[in-house]
């Protein structure tokens, strides 16, 4: 009788460390799930209306600086704003095409880097995670002319 007790008390007990154990192995399967995307939405005005931000970003105006004149345009914008940097990164590559911005490359590790063109023009938009928020600095101008040397001698 003794023993069958005994027996019954471990398998009990073996029973609930099992399930004690199976729903920390849920909860943490819970935690490690990706989060739910969000998606940043542009600011109705920002400096240049053919370059969005994110609505929840700041412009830092002590610290930009732009120049415009005869259908040239010079600009450093600094903002920041709370978001996850991939976000960022991610609401440019949806939001300057729109505009007809061509994206010609991205470097992204770390400091993410994308570089934009059209027409005459280039843009630089550099993203610096800073923990939970994102320091956003675009730079605009114009495209320099590649115009390729031609060489004297030919290439070996």
């Amino acid at each position: 009788m003794k023993k069958t007790i005994l027996v019954i008390f471990a398998a009990g007990t073996l029973g609930l460390l099992v399930a004690g154990f199976a729903g920390c192995a849920s909860a943490a399967n819970k935690s490690s799930l990706p989060k739910e995307e969000t998606f940043l939405e542009p600011q109705a005005a920002s400096k240049f209306s053919d370059i969005p931000v994110p609505s929840n970003f700041k412009f830092l105006s002590q610290e930009s600086y732009s120049f415009e004149s005869g259908g040239v345009r010079v600009a450093v914008l600094k903002y920041q704003g709370k978001a996850d940097v991939d976000q960022v990164v991610n609401f440019y590559k949806d939001q300057m095409p729109l505009f007809n911005w061509n994206l010609l490359n991205a470097v992204e590790y770390g400091q993410r880097l994308l570089n934009f063109d059209r027409e005459q023009q280039s843009c630089i938009v550099n993203l610096t995670n800073k923990g939970k928020s994102v320091s956003l600095v675009i730079s605009v101008g114009p495209k320099s002319e590649f115009k390729p040397r031609k060489s004297e001698k030919p290439v070996k």
